[in-house]
């Protein structure tokens, strides 16, 4: 029997990746969320299908109760992770395969500030309720009714869990004061020369530069603290890697870089820029993560 709300109900599997990246960081539990989510859906008999009057906000119910149950999960995941952990950066519409953007899953991400990676590790760093709570009624726009029906708390404890998630993000933005693209530019070119002294001129001082490999890369496995430090890591890494071809790209909405090494990518760079100067780098070389960025695993996306 064909179900009479199909075409309302895969309608929503856009809106679901959207929320489901955002709570989790990672496109492919995205994806397992939303497949999860609709198996659920149809579960249910034709009878209780029919109850429901409104589809999407179902979906969007129980997508958001199967994240938040593996954000509790995610502290033990995260202790048996082979270094640091770092979202799962996804590439600008511009760098789908030169060509056209595919319509799953990935575009379907809306690339504004939510979506930045800035944002997302701020958001790792929330409880599972401050990050559901925060992300439903602050991006999505849903009621504290609606956000306590998922989290399962009052809405007036939903409301204090989204206004300390809002204070942790307010806290850690801060505006750049200068074009981001061109930051990140003059950095390639700097890394490029091994211009030591233009790299430490558009790193901050305080500058942190975190890789993540999971074990599956050669990466630096503890942060780097300080522009002076981080310039002279990025110096080193030009002298061994010459075969390294560096891309401008967009990385989570952001300009950022890409290494590629015989046309394969073998890193993306996240950065954060405040008052005209760098103050965080991402390293992703975990190949795991790169999937969306190679051919191989766009093709694993579109099938």
């Amino acid at each position: 029997m064909t179900d009479p709300q199909l075409g309302a109900v895969m309608s929503e599997r856009g809106q679901l990746i959207n929320l489901a990246y955002r709570l989790l960081g990672s496109l492919a539990e995205a994806e397992d969320v939303v497949q999860e989510t609709y198996v659920r859906w149809y579960a249910l008999s034709d009878r209780q299908r029919a109850d429901v009057l409104n589809p999407g906000a179902w979906l969007t119910t129980v997508a958001s109760r199967i994240c938040l149950d593996l954000l509790g999960s995610a502290r033990a995941r995260r202790e048996r992770y082979v270094g640091e952990w770092i979202p799962e950066p996804l590439p600008g519409r511009s760098e789908w395969l030169g060509g056209p953007v595919p319509a799953d899953p990935a575009d379907r991400v809306t690339l504004d500030e939510s979506i930045g990676m800035a944002f997302l590790v701020v958001l790792d760093a929330m409880t599972p309720a401050e990050r559901v709570a925060f992300i439903l009624h602050d991006v999505f726009r849903y009621s504290f009714a609606e956000v306590a029906e998922v989290v399962g708390r009052t809405p007036a404890a939903c409301r204090q869990l989204a206004s300390s998630a809002r204070r942790r993000v307010d806290t850690a933005h801060r505006p750049s004061g200068a074009d981001r693209a061109e930051v990140v530019r003059e950095f390639k070119r700097a890394w490029e020369t091994s211009d030591i002294e233009g790299l430490i001129e558009l790193l901050d001082p305080t500058a942190i530069a975190t890789a993540d490999s999971g074990g599956l890369a050669l990466a630096f496995r503890h942060p780097i603290v300080g522009g002076k430090r981080i310039a002279r890591a990025w110096i080193e890494l030009a002298r061994r890697r010459t075969e390294v071809v560096l891309l401008e790209r967009t990385v989570n909405g952001q300009p950022g870089l890409v290494a590629e090494i015989d046309g394969a990518v073998a890193s993306v760079y996240a950065f954060d820029i405040a008052d005209g100067r760098i103050t965080r780098i991402w390293v992703i070389r975990n190949p795991e993560k790169l999937r969306a960025w190679t051919v191989e695993g766009e093709r694993e996306n579109l099938s």
